[in-house]
């Protein structure tokens, strides 16, 4: 019971009702540095610092403003509470030593007031540690008793059965107009009018015609027409790092801004969208928490580039990978992590996905690298309506967001799913003696060679999916090719980076020991990439030429 009093335009001030001739009064002011009331508090006085947090709370009901408590108070026992503070302090530790502790403090002014007696209170503080001792006992002999492998029950292994992730093409047509439409009189940007009507067409074209970025907005928007919400953040991620996206649209002449999937015809769920800041630690970190709170919903953090991730790394340890194991603690959070190798920095390459795979176990996530419009739109709507929660890391393109062979046909939605392996489309079993298994853009620099149609000896296979490793299907994909003499996997990051030493292993198992299994790859590097366009561009033509014809 106290009074909020407003004492000036940066002060606010509680003061407590009198009891037995005390009051305390508990004020603030703008520190320097800080555009928010301060509210200092004796961490001494247990009433105080509730008045303080009651205080704090009313004046963000109140002002919609931060407040920072500055809590003044000590550690009885030091930093770790288990080492002896005195050796490095010991005139500080002296006077705490000899200053009476918050609970003798709080236990005698209850006394003074009459409220317990010195009795009562000693009765209470001998109940609470023989309980504490009591759960203490528990757990030790639990701790005791043999104990199961919990690697085992971690994670259920892809038990649930597989949602539907094909959408009818009436729907996908109804979600695609409603994603282009604009309000009247509403003037988008010239050179943006051609990509638009290049969407609105693509999906009456049998062939190939639908990009990896219009593939996302409409898995996303059927989400939305089924009723699942989503939350897409990142750094430039409402335009797109690579001008892809275009979520929302802006007047030339106005400036006004229009979200069309924020206005999407029998939507039932939200569609949440923000540009975050260069702050990938914290970003990550708040959508790691909004996922794990609302694990109904489809929630994505996207990179500028795959590297950016980095500066997350914490988050990714701590939090991501182990939290399954830690807290039983899962959600449907994706990373989108551009990765790719087109000549650009060692900072603009490299998503690191030799980390992911590093760190994948007991199933706690998913890492994909798909490369193909239809397979990204699949595994959308798969992370989003799997029972089987996980988070997932997808390493996106660049350079294949507008590749035309990347592209895909509206017939590729509405069928099918997510594949996790890609046979060749052009390979003949009974001819082919050599089969490449790669990931991602390499297989279209391999596939697009002036060199592919000189060797039809070779089957390039794609492993989509990473972690869980598929080894079902690549199994039942390398059974088609019985003639085979040979077998190596191709990567364009340096040997010690990429999926190069988690696949060996994992292929070797699948691959008869008769037969050579080999890598193709940059050598051994500190670095992700070589940092100019020029060497990038012989070391890429070198990697598909041994590819082809080693």
């Amino acid at each position: 019971g106290g009074t909020l009093h407003l004492i000036a335009n940066n002060q606010v001030g509680f003061t407590t009702e009198p009891s037995e001739g005390r009051s305390t009064v508990y004020s603030s002011d703008l520190a320097k540095g800080f555009d928010a009331p301060i509210i200092h508090v004796n961490a001494d006085d247990p009433e105080a610092c509730l008045a303080a947090s009651r205080l704090a709370s009313m004046y963000r009901e109140r002002f919609h403003g931060d407040v920072v408590i500055d809590l003044v108070g000590y550690r009885r026992y030091g930093h770790n509470e288990g080492d002896e503070p005195a050796y490095t302090q010991p005139l500080m530790y002296a006077a705490i030593a000899a200053h009476p502790s918050v609970r003798e403090l709080y236990r005698a002014s209850l006394v003074e007031a009459g409220v317990v007696s010195a009795e009562e209170a000693e009765e209470w503080a001998k109940g609470f540690a023989k309980d504490l001792a009591a759960r203490q006992a528990v757990v030790r002999r639990k701790r005791a008793e043999p104990q199961l492998d919990r690697g085992a029950e971690a994670i259920s292994a892809e038990e649930a059965p597989e949602p539907t992730t094909a959408v009818d093409a009436a729907t996908l047509r109804t979600v695609n107009a409603a994603l282009l439409a604009t309000p009247p009189g509403f003037t988008v940007h010239p050179k943006l009018v051609k990509q638009l009507d290049r969407r609105l067409a693509a999906l009456d074209d049998p062939e190939p015609h639908i990009e990896w970025a219009q593939a996302e907005a409409l898995a996303f928007g059927s989400l939305l027409v089924e009723g699942s919400p989503i939350r897409l953040t990142g750094q430039d991620t409402v335009r797109g790092t690579f001008s892809q996206r275009h979520l929302a649209l802006h007047d030339v002449k106005t400036g006004d801004l229009h979200i069309p999937i924020q206005h999407l015809p029998g939507a039932a769920a939200s569609f949440e969208l923000h540009n975050s800041p260069l702050s990938e630690y914290a970003c990550l970190g708040f959508e790691y928490g909004y996922a794990a709170t609302a694990p109904e919903a489809l929630v994505l953090w996207e990179a500028q580039y795959g590297d950016f991730v980095n500066g997350a790394e914490i988050i990714v340890d701590q939090f991501i990978i182990a939290g399954l194991a830690k807290w039983r603690l899962t959600s449907r959070l994706a990373l989108l992590l551009p990765h790719g190798y087109e000549g650009s920095g060692p900072e603009h390459s490299s998503a690191r996905l030799e980390r992911f795979l590093a760190l994948g176990a007991e199933g706690n996530i998913r890492v994909l690298y798909p490369t193909t419009a239809a397979q990204y739109f699949h595994l959308l709507r798969r992370q989003a309506r799997h029972a089987d929660m996980r988070p997932m890391v997808v390493m996106t393109p660049k350079s294949l967001l507008r590749l035309p062979q990347a592209n895909s046909s509206l017939a590729e939605l509405t069928d099918g799913a997510f594949a996790s392996v890609l046979d060749d489309p052009a390979a003949s079993p009974d001819v082919v003696r050599r089969v490449i298994l790669c990931s991602g853009k390499i297989y279209y620099d391999l596939a697009l060679s002036p060199e592919r149609a000189e060797h039809p000896e070779v089957a390039i296979v794609r492993l989509e999916r990473l972690y869980p490793f598929p080894t079902e299907d690549l199994e039942t994909v390398l059974a088609r090719y019985a003639a085979a003499e040979r077998v190596a996997w191709v990567q364009e990051e340096p040997r010690n980076m990429g999926a190069r030493k988690f696949v060996l292993p994992k292929i070797r198992h699948l691959v008869p020991f008769r037969i050579p299994l080999g890598d193709i790859s940059r050598p051994e590097r500190s670095r992700p990439a070589e940092g100019y366009p020029a060497a990038h561009l012989v070391e890429q033509a070198r990697i598909v030429h041994d590819a082809l014809t080693s």
